[in-house]
């Protein structure tokens, strides 16, 4: 388990709590793939914590290799409700991949990011940026006009520097190297992390 949220957070979620998340994201690929079975997981069978409206990610790795990522920035439904959707999209929405095949999931490694609540923050200008984040520790979330791209933390595992990290979310979104738009807002958010 990964986890950057502060720990005094009153977001905090337990190992308990994260564990029951992935078996959800887990129960909800193996039904969709195998069975062609969308299931809703009922909020009230969980701990109050997992009931809350909050963001969440859902990693998909096969030998060590991505398979599919898909999130939502905002939480407007349950927590495990948003799990168990966003791990079927994971499986059959990311578009740089194929649908998940019944024979792939017993190598598919299942990963859940929650999100904290997005912290907007301003910075005067591209180096700035870079020198403001916390390496290990911080999303980060662009937007600009038709620019828009996201990196959990545990990009950073990849792309340890600053200066590699803020790089490559601009190839993400789109924007030239270096390139600083007008009225570009910023956003930093935390994680925790359980699976694989």
């Amino acid at each position: 388990m990964n986890e950057t949220m502060p720990a005094d957070s009153p977001n905090e979620l337990s190992p308990a709590d994260l564990a029951a998340l992935v078996e959800v994201a887990d129960r909800s690929i193996t039904l969709a793939v195998r069975d062609r079975v969308t299931w809703w997981p009922e909020p009230t069978d969980y701990a109050p914590i997992l009931r809350e409206p909050r963001a969440a990610f859902v990693t998909l790795k096969r030998d060590g290799r991505l398979r599919g990522c898909i999130g939502t920035m905002v939480g407007g439904r349950p927590l495990v409700e948003c799990v168990a959707d966003r791990a079927r999209a994971a499986a059959f929405d990311d578009p740089r991949f194929d649908p998940v095949r019944p024979g792939e999931l017993a190598d598919l490694e299942v990963d859940v990011s929650v999100l904290s609540p997005m912290e907007s923050f301003v910075v005067d200008g591209y180096d700035s940026l870079v020198n403001t984040l916390h390496p290990g520790r911080d999303g980060l979330l662009v937007e600009a006009g038709p620019y828009r791209a996201t990196f959990l933390p545990s990009v950073w595992d990849e792309l340890p520097q600053p200066a590699d990290f803020v790089a490559a979310l601009w190839r993400k979104a789109g924007m030239p190297p270096l390139y600083w738009p007008h009225g570009i807002k910023t956003y930093r958010y935390f994680t925790q992390h359980a699976g694989g």
